[in-house]
Formats: C-alpha cells, structure tokens, sequence
C-alpha cells in the first residue's frame, strides 16, 4: 500500500467523524455542561494554561501517555518474576492517575470549539475515556496477579489511545485547535492608512490594515492598536467590550491589555500581536511591532501564484 492510498483512507475516516452530525448532539450537551460550571476565572486559567504561552492540555498529556507505553513495553521484554512485572503494574497506576487533570484541561479546551473540532474531539475524548476504563481493569487485574489478562487489557488501551492521539494530531495540525490563531498573518511592514483620526473613537472598530484586520481604539486619550482576530480561536475583538484597560473578548471571555496585547484573563495561552500608532495630516497609520517569526514575514501567495516577501 503506497503513501497516497494511507492518506487517502486516513482523510476518508476523519471526514466521515468530522461530518457526523448525529454527534453534536450530545457533545453540544457535554459542551453546555462544561461553560456552565467553567467560566473564565483563575481555574479556568489553570486548566488552559494561561501564563505559560502554551495550552496545558498537550504537555500533560506526556503524562499518561509516558506512564502506559512504558508498562506496555516492559510486558513484552520482561519476565513474570524479574521486576518489570511489578514496575509495570506501577505505570499503569501512575498513569490512570495522571490521566485525570490531563481529561480536565482537554475537556476545558474542547469546550470551546466548535462544528467539525468539536465532533472530532467528542470521538477523541470517547476513546480516551474507554482507554482509562480498559487501563484501571488492567491494573486491577494486575493486583490480583492476572497478569495476562492485565497485559492484554493493556494491549488494548493502548490501541485505543493510538488512535485517539492520532486524532488529537489532526486537531492541532490540521485544524489548528490550540495554535495562535494570528500566526499565519502578514502585515505590510510598512505605515499603512487605515482611518481617518476624528472616525475612531472609545468604542472599538475593525479597520483592514494590507489584508490584515486591526482592532483599533481610543483609551485614555491614547489610540491603540492590535490584531483583531482573538489568538485562542479567532473572535473578533471589536465586537468585544472594553473592561479595565483591556479588550474583552465576545466568544469565550479572554482580556487582552489595549497598551501591549498581553494577556489579562485566558481561556488564551498567546497574547494578541501589536501594532504601533501614529497620526499623520489627521489620518491614523498603523504598522504591526517587529517580529522575527517567518511565518508573518515570507509565504504569501500573489495572483500569479508565486511567492512574495513581505515589503
């Protein structure tokens, strides 16, 4: 089987999850359950990961994931009686353990998404869950001293979780869930006219920057500017509220500070990119704060089709 045909078969299973509306029933109905006791807050903060400049969820995941595929390799190279029988049980406690807060911050992200993310993260959780049911039968086989039972239970956890990391794969790197949602935006470099100065005022507005939408407001006297496309999953900031200095998100609730873009309250993990401001013959320029990231400074494509550097 050529690498054409896998992918081929890969994309025809995820496109038959990502279309499965019979889903959004009730992982709408988990989703609602979620934001009804999750708001944005300090706990809210912690299971997103906030103040670490990346989402939680993937680092824990290191966790359980480690902890399993550990005891299943020391099933399959050790002996009943030389230690690793005893090691492996262990990793499999430790990582039924630590699968807990790890569930908590994917469920916290999870929430909120939204149509094809959230179907595919609904299986994705679902199979997780089984995973750990079939992972805590194995270390309660393994205690009564099943071991076989306890290694092929723990076989089969181990597919299970496969299969949903490859669909926690898809959610990051296809779909982008979890990614700083601005980062494939080029801005000219250069000063560019977006308003005139009497037309901006304390209420926030969306102006076009080269193709690049910028939030743009007065505050205390002094305009401010930033990217307008929220980096936890797009919203747009100016239809948001301004709140203590800061933009609130209109989608799930995050505060960026209108002086830097820093983050005030998550659920965002990457705070929002800025864009310098000055006044020129009564028009308002803007031109986005340097950044070394290639993404936002090299591919984009021109009509002809080919690649153009951003001037």
């Amino acid at each position: 089987m050529d690498m054409a045909t896998i992918n081929d078969s890969l994309d025809n299973v995820i496109g038959r999850v990502e279309r499965a509306e019979f889903l959004d029933r009730p992982a709408d109905a988990l989703a609602n359950l979620v934001g009804t006791w999750l708001k944005p807050g300090p706990v809210k903060n912690l299971l997103s990961g906030t103040g670490t400049g990346h989402p939680a969820h993937p680092i824990l995941i290191l966790l359980p994931l480690g902890s399993w595929a550990s005891a299943f390799f020391l099933d399959f190279v050790g002996g009943k009686d030389d230690g690793t029988a005893t090691a492996a049980r262990r990793l499999i406690v430790i990582g039924n353990l630590s699968a807990l807060p790890t569930a908590l911050t994917g469920l916290s992200d999870w929430a909120d998404t939204q149509g094809a993310e959230r179907r595919v993260g609904f299986v994705h959780a679902a199979l997780n869950v089984t995973a750990l049911g079939i992972f805590t039968a194995s270390a309660a086989a393994r205690a009564t001293g099943a071991r076989k039972v306890g290694v092929l239970t723990a076989a089969l956890g181990m597919g299970l979780v496969s299969a949903s990391g490859w669909l926690g794969g898809h959610l990051a790197y296809a779909r982008g869930v979890g990614t700083d949602t601005t980062a494939f935006e080029v801005a000219p470099t250069d000063w560019t006219d977006v308003a005139a100065l009497d037309e901006v005022t304390d209420k926030p507005m969306c102006v076009d920057a080269g193709r690049v939408a910028v939030l743009l407001v007065r505050h205390d006297g002094e305009l401010r500017a930033m990217s307008d496309r929220c980096t936890h999953r797009g919203g747009p900031l100016h239809e948001g509220t301004i709140v203590d200095g800061c933009v609130e998100c209109p989608w799930h609730g995050s505060r960026f500070r209108l002086s830097d873009g820093q983050i005030d309250r998550g659920p965002a993990t990457r705070p929002q990119r800025g864009f310098e401001v000055r006044v020129l013959e009564g028009r308002v320029q803007v031109r986005p704060v340097a950044d070394p990231g290639s993404l936002r400074s090299e591919p984009v494509t021109g009509s002809a089709g080919t690649k153009e550097r951003a001037s």
